[in-house]
């Protein structure tokens, strides 16, 4: 502690901090009045208290959000086994008929989508929701709000799209809906697939933001990025893989939408389509989307293993180096599921060497679990003996998935049932089983109590053995030819016996879910609470009162170590004391500590929204935007998307970046922070630059699809076409550009207390935004998107673009309101810093859009 500062009034290093940081050890270890301590508590439990009856529902806290999310998501995770048992039954003898053709394929859709897109990913989120802010000592997690929106916003799409199935309407194209069956399909369940995932996958970019900004910016003071709990380097690392990943299936979404409902033929290849198109746009998401799956079960053992042990966690910068890397290399590997589509050797090569490099910082993380519990004095225990069963299959799956990574082996067993147990092998072992062991691991901290020892055992062995049973005899149906999606099959082919043998090992497989399931719901009724920290963990999540208390943590601690309750006996004594910072709430509001991004040097007191109706409401609009053109009802999408849009500046407006009553305030220990941060010290900041992350990733795919096209088609653009407007497109770049210009002029006369200016450059720069839409819709009003590809990708940028300038003049007008009403002043700018940032991404976007609009037609032809 010898390098304390302090800090007078301003200052180079921070220009708002003011008194001690950090604290000497005298200061943390003086004693607390117990009366003063007994008040603030009562202060803060006023605070965080939990609403009452049917307003329960307007809850944003994580400790409710969490816990809604990730037990929809096993709803929805049994929805989609019970279809499994159905697949099963329907193959357990040759020539079946308990269920017709039509039928078994929407099954087998409904159960990929459902498993892939309303359980694999959202679980994770879920469960980072819940925990990570008790893991990093944080109250809450930054925008609780937007963390509800995102529940919600799932939670009708998730039952809009698994709905779909009793009505006998649910996509039958397979859960990747490979064209052109999924786009010649009459009826509305290609649409429902397209814009019911469409919608949550708006929630799983909503939660990955805010996941990123929570690990980045709310750890605890001291808390430096070296330190963090291995959780919360998954979470950044599974984060910013879901923000490069989903956004080239959305674009994907957006061009597949165009051609149902608008007959746009960008996978059509009598018009110059090619379906090949979406298969790549969709595998980018694709392989990665299994490391995303993978990746946050490895975070949960990495929290498991080192408790079990009880000793720090072995070669922790490998481990952190290793995800990271198994996150970059998962980018090149989406071609290992188009091997047999007739791509170069070249490319075979070059995406099989990637397949195979993927084991390197896969193995390096399980090898560092498995020196940890050699070198440790391992007690096993239930969460463990999951990750052990885990760890087992998906070793065996990675295993055949280095088989099927060498080319000639795919091309032989491609479309089998060998891929089919190869990858729920993956996926079973990578994440069902640490999940499972992560809920028996944690259930203490959500409900305070122990789950049942004796059914849990019961609960893996069933599980375990039912797995292998089921799964194990898929490979060898697959090497004796058995293709996937087929409803039925003739005897005598040798896959008779193996298909009845899966079938039974499946509903062993559900009696264990169904014993676990039983535990989960009834064991706070036979339990009684559980003493604090009861597997004797070091990490901060058990720092956790019992009974409950909604605060998340009662101070926020000073933090120097990886295993503080392990390195510091007394930190949980003077925690419950409120010692530390934020041990009190004087307004009776919700606050917690926003840091900095490498050292976690305080900086403001963010304030915490409360219980609200407003995010129900706009996830509600917004599903009917996405819900509504399904049904091609498209004046009602409309009107929906124009009360989302206005909830939602209604929610900013109400209850973001209001300008506090008291610049500085108290937060303990000598130290006094800002209440108010903007540009990049502040959360918003952050958000919008991660928001805006994905959103480019998004319009790269678009620019992609250009060049995919060029190169895979020697008549791109074909001759004759009619190109767009280059005067028109001109304009529309040199009009985005003095858009741009005026708000960052705005910005800077604002911060130099001229807002009469700022106000006038941000109505110009608004004009200038609608003018730029303009323009840009006008250039390609003599394009037929229908006729053939090369207008349809042009008119589908010309659409991303025009959508983006409106919405940027929007934002514009959002500041200029602001800054006339009193909500944006030169001290509290942090609405028109972001919406800057804003304009930075769509300026560079647009000036991109402009050159593929108007050059690269020049330049193809």
């Amino acid at each position: 502690m010898s390098d304390t500062s302090r800090f007078d009034g301003p200052s180079s290093a921070d220009p708002e901090l003011e008194g001690i940081y950090p604290p000497t050890a005298e200061m943390i270890a003086e004693p607390m009045d117990p009366e003063l301590s007994r008040a603030q508590a009562e202060r803060l439990s006023r605070a965080w208290a939990t609403p009452t009856g049917w307003r329960y529902w307007s809850s944003v806290n994580n400790t409710e959000v969490g816990v809604w999310y990730t037990l929809t998501a096993f709803c929805f995770m049994l929805l989609a086994g019970l279809m499994a048992l159905l697949i099963r039954l329907q193959l357990a003898v040759p020539q079946n008929d308990l269920v017709s053709a039509d039928l078994f394929n929407q099954l087998f859709t409904m159960h990929g989508s459902a498993m892939m897109f309303l359980f694999a990913v959202p679980i994770f989120e879920s469960v980072s929701i819940l925990i990570l802010p008790s893991l990093v000592g944080a109250r809450d997690m930054p925008f609780p709000r937007l963390s509800a929106f995102g529940y919600w916003c799932f939670l009708i799409g998730g039952i809009f799209v698994i709905g779909s199935i009793f009505f006998n309407v649910a996509p039958k194209a397979g859960w990747f809906m490979y064209p052109p069956l999924a786009t010649e399909d009459p009826g509305p369940g290609s649409d429902i697939w397209l814009l019911g995932l469409s919608f949550i996958e708006v929630a799983s970019i909503a939660a990955a933001v805010e996941l990123i900004v929570g690990a980045l910016k709310c750890r605890p003071p001291g808390m430096r990025v070296n330190i963090m709990p291995l959780y919360a380097w998954y979470v950044l690392v599974v984060g910013g893989m879901i923000l490069f990943a989903f956004p080239p299936l959305i674009a994907g979404d957006l061009l597949f939408e165009l051609e149902r409902s608008f007959d746009w033929p960008f996978f059509d290849p009598t018009r110059g389509g090619d379906p090949l198109l979406w298969q790549h746009l969709f595998w980018i998401f694709g392989h990665p989307e299994v490391y995303i799956i993978f990746l946050p079960s490895i975070a949960i053992a990495a929290m498991i293993v080192p408790t079990v042990a009880q000793r720090p966690i072995v070669g922790y910068s490998w481990i952190v180096l290793s995800a990271v890397g198994t996150g970059f290399i998962s980018f090149g590997l989406w071609v290992h599921h188009m091997f047999t589509t007739g791509l170069p050797n070249i490319s075979l090569g070059f995406f099989s060497a990637a397949s195979e490099a993927v084991v390197i910082p896969t193995g390096i993380q399980l090898f560092a679990f498995v020196a940890t519990l050699m070198v440790g004095r391992v007690k096993l225990n239930l969460p463990m003996l999951w990750i052990a069963g885990g760890l087992a299959i998906f070793t065996a799956g990675g295993l055949t998935g280095v088989m099927l990574a060498i080319a000639p082996f795919d091309f032989q067993a491609h479309d089998t049932y060998f891929v089919v147990a190869h990858l729920h092998y993956t996926l079973f072992g990578g994440m069902v089983f640490p999940i499972i062991a992560g809920v028996y691991y944690y259930m203490p901290l959500i409900s305070k109590k122990l789950m049942s020892k004796r059914l849990g055992r019961w609960s893996f062995w069933l599980i375990f053995s039912g797995f292998n049973i089921t799964f194990l005899p898929m490979h060898l149906s697959g090497l004796l030819g058995m293709p996937r999606r087929v409803f039925t099959y003739p005897g005598g082919l040798g896959w008779d016996i193996w298909n009845l043998v899966s079938t039974c090992g499946a509903f062993v497989i559900a009696a264990g879910f169904a014993i676990f399931m039983f535990d989960l719901l009834t064991h706070g009724r036979r339990s009684a609470l559980t003493p604090r920290n009861p597997w004797g963990g070091g990490t901060l999540e058990w720092t956790h009162d019992v009974p409950e208390a909604n605060w998340g943590v009662r101070s926020i601690p000073y933090i120097t170590s990886r295993y503080p309750l392990w390195d510091d006996p007394n930190l949980v004594e003077r925690m419950d004391a409120g010692r530390y910072y934020l041990g009190d709430s004087a307004e009776e509001t919700r606050e917690t500590i926003v840091t900095s991004v490498i050292d976690a040097r305080p900086l403001y007191i963010q304030p915490i929204t409360g219980p609200t109706w407003i995010t129900l409401v706009a996830a509600a609009f917004t599903g009917g935007a996405f819900i509504f053109p399904t049904f091609h009802m498209y004046w009602p999408a409309g009107i929906c998307g124009v009360l989302a849009i206005c909830t939602i500046i209604t929610w900013l407006w109400r209850d973001t970046a209001r300008p506090p009553k008291t610049h500085m305030a108290d937060v303990g220990l000598g130290l006094r922070l800002p209440t108010y941060a903007s540009g990049s010290r502040s959360a918003g900041w952050w958000a919008m630059w991660i928001t805006m992350l994905a959103d480019s990733t998004a319009f790269a795919s678009l620019i992609f699809s250009v060049f995919y096209y060029w190169t895979a088609h020697p008549d791109f653009p074909p001759a004759g076409s009619a190109h767009p407007e280059l005067m028109l497109v001109a304009l529309a770049g040199i009009c985005v550009a003095l858009a741009w210009g005026a708000t960052f002029g705005a910005r800077e006369v604002n911060t130099h207390g001229r807002p009469g200016l700022a106000r006038a450059l941000l109505g110009g720069g608004a004009l200038l935004s609608l003018a730029a839409a303009s323009f840009m819709t006008l250039s390609v009003t003599d394009l037929s998107p229908k006729t053939h590809a090369y207008p349809a990708i042009l008119s589908a940028i010309t659409i991303w673009m025009g959508v983006h300038s409106a919405l940027g003049a929007l934002m514009q007008l959002y500041c200029l309101a602001g800054s006339t009403f009193g909500k944006l002043t030169p001290r509290y700018d942090a609405d028109l810093r972001n919406v800057t940032l804003y304009w930075h991404f769509h300026a560079l976007a647009a000036l991109i859009a402009a050159a593929t609009l108007g050059l690269v037609p020049l330049m193809l032809t």
